[in-house]
């Protein structure tokens, strides 16, 4: 019998030990707080990237000067996913081994779906510009998104393109991203709601550079507006060969066109297009966004790439406002109050999040560019117009 109870001490004091080991330290009272950022450093999307893992660096940074979160220094994970879906899942399971309390990222819809489940269950918080519909029906409380779903952002297209540009004859481009495809048929839905007229709904192969066929062919149907809802990288080149084939059908993009790159990829081409997605801060009343912009410019010698710099910024943002509020790290208490925010002062507008982890309450803008290759907001008209 003593023998027996010795045996039984032993065991206890393993399981101890190993449940001592096991324990994961992103909890722990003591150390730095790990936050990462999962983005494509490198790749198409690499100014996209560069700019997340620059905003969430600062924003570190200037936590630290003041002495960081509940006594402790953040400290900043970076993983490249390089936009692609396969990289994103080891990016994940890297920065759960890390041990991080968060991730902020990444930037397209495919690489958020990758990566989305394996935070899940590790219960680390994700915020990412995904606007995948199917990174919210999965229903993973950990899941935040930055950015307002494919649903929004395509109800306020279809509204612009027949209710308010009153396009007769509508043609719709996208890539084949989940991203893409999931914006491209929630518009064409939308279009048809508002009982408007979509001529064709073609694909391109991203980055293939030559988008000649695919253009002639939609010339021949003479729309009055090619809506293309892939990345700005072909974006650009797709507006500048509407251009040389002389196509006079008007370009409207989609969110993910909006990059400091479009205008310079299309060139001269590029002034007159719109592209759609919520405010930037400069086109919003909070001193505060424009203050981040001051010191992002004069840190890193240029302006954010583009807005989504700055809604991966909010997300950071929200997620250390959650800290210093619970004064915790542990994952129930942090996505509890994130859930609970009714109206987040973000960098780019107030907004609050579902249940889901749907963003809610942004408007949405539609963009012109400008010679210079800047943006200026055509709809809803500003109210110094």
């Amino acid at each position: 019998m003593k023998k027996h109870q010795e045996c039984s001490k032993i065991v206890l004091a393993v399981c101890a030990t190993l449940g001592m080991a096991l324990a994961p330290s992103a909890y722990a009272a003591s150390g730095p707080i790990k936050i990462g950022v999962q983005a494509p450093i490198t790749g198409t999307y690499a100014d996209e990237g560069q700019g997340i893992e620059r905003a969430v660096k600062l924003l570190a940074a200037m936590q630290n000067a003041k002495g960081g979160l509940l006594g402790r220094k953040i400290e900043i994970k970076v993983c490249d996913d390089q936009g692609q879906a396969a990289q994103a899942a080891i990016c994940a399971r890297q920065l759960v081994n890390d041990h991080v309390v968060a991730v902020i990222g990444s930037y397209t819809s495919g690489a958020a779906l990758a990566a989305e489940p394996i935070y899940a269950r590790a219960n680390v918080i994700q915020t990412s510009d995904g606007t995948s519909n199917e990174l919210l029906k999965r229903g993973y409380k950990t899941w935040f998104g930055n950015a307002a779903p494919n649903s929004a952002e395509a109800k306020f297209t279809a509204h612009y393109l027949v209710d308010v540009r009153h396009f007769k004859k509508i043609a719709v481009l996208t890539d084949h991203s989940s991203f893409a495809t999931g914006l491209a048929g929630a518009v064409v839905r939308d279009i048809k709601a508002d009982h408007g007229n979509v001529v064709d709904k073609s694909f391109i192969n991203a980055g293939s550079q030559n988008f000649s066929p695919v253009l002639t062919k939609l010339k021949s149907m003479h729309p009055d507006v090619l809506y293309f809802s892939g990345y700005y990288s072909d974006g650009g080149l797709i507006r500048a060969q509407m251009v040389q084939l002389g196509m006079k059908a008007a370009f409207v993009g989609g969110d993910a066109n909006q990059n400091v790159a479009f205008a310079k990829i299309a060139g001269s081409a590029a002034a007159g297009s719109i592209i759609v997605n919520v405010p930037a801060p400069a086109d919003l009343p909070y001193p505060v966004a424009k203050q981040f912009v001051a010191t992002y410019k004069a840190k890193y010698g240029a302006l954010p790439p583009s807005v989504f710099t700055l809604t991966n910024a909010d997300g950071m943002r929200a997620v250390m406002q959650a800290i210093a509020a619970t004064k915790s790290v542990k994952p129930a208490k942090l996505e509890a109050y994130l859930h609970s925010m009714k109206s987040f002062q973000g960098l780019t507008g107030t907004f609050a999040w579902s249940a889901k982890g749907e963003r809610t309450g942004s408007p949405f803008v539609a963009f012109a560019v400008q010679k210079d290759g800047s943006y200026k907001i055509r709809y809803p008209a500003p109210k110094n117009d």
